[in-house]
């Protein structure tokens, strides 16, 4: 089975140069076909592999569930170009909102595919759960530790947001700098493999997934502090 397809790339890179709801209404049925449902089943076929590491995985085949709207909220953007030309899928672990859950997540787009793992913006309730968990010494040193091993295996992660350490931090602290980010997540992005146009997207997911794992566990455990 092949999930996704040089043409889907091919027509998200048309919406980059059609960028408008009435051509994109009258392309649907190739929307349809080239990207929605490849994704869904995508994520019903990643949503079994992932039960391997998470048994309780959040694998949900439909808009505003592990998909996500083709249409962008243009209201607070700069960028008003109503249609996303980039694909995202989202499997998330537990109880909580989705975008506030650790979880694995995968988008693409013409150039390339990224795949990551964790929370990719904290909301205010969830900064200050970070910052709170990380004050304590062991949680900064599991952090560091996690940080420093996937970075020999080529993974990244993303820039601190903030200049200054926050309030209840400082440079006497081991790894202070933690306390900087707004967001924690570790990830890889590269031109789309072979594997992205076969059969073997899922297996090939999974292995990174997996190597990534520990970091997923690391922030799914600070959500639940």
């Amino acid at each position: 089975m092949q999930y996704f397809s040089k043409e889907a790339l091919d027509f998200l890179h048309e919406i980059r140069e059609n960028n408008t709801k009435e051509w994109f209404e009258a392309n649907r049925d190739r929307y349809e076909r080239l990207i929605l449902e490849p994704s869904r089943a995508f994520v019903t076929e990643m949503g079994e592999h992932l039960q391997a590491l998470v048994p309780t995985i959040n694998a949900v085949p439909k808009v505003n569930g592990s998909l996500f709207r083709i249409y962008r909220d243009i209201r607070f953007r700069k960028d008003k170009t109503p249609i996303k030309s980039r694909i995202g899928v989202i499997f998330w672990q537990g109880g909580g909102k989705r975008m506030q859950s650790s979880s694995f997540y995968m988008h693409f787009d013409p150039e390339t595919v990224f795949f990551a793992v964790g929370i990719r913006g904290f909301s205010d309730e969830t900064l200050q759960k970070y910052r709170a968990y990380i004050k304590e010494e062991r949680h900064r040193e599991s952090l560091h530790e996690v940080m420093e091993k996937l970075a020999k295996k080529g993974f990244h992660f993303p820039e601190p947001k903030y200049k200054r350490l926050p309030q209840g931090f400082d440079k006497a602290m081991t790894h202070p700098e933690l306390a900087k980010y707004a967001s924690m997540y570790a990830y890889k992005e590269l031109p789309h493999p072979p594997e992205f146009f076969s059969e073997a997207l899922c297996d090939y997911a999974y292995t990174l997934y997996e190597a990534m794992f520990p970091m997923q566990q690391w922030v799914y455990e600070m959500t639940l502090s």
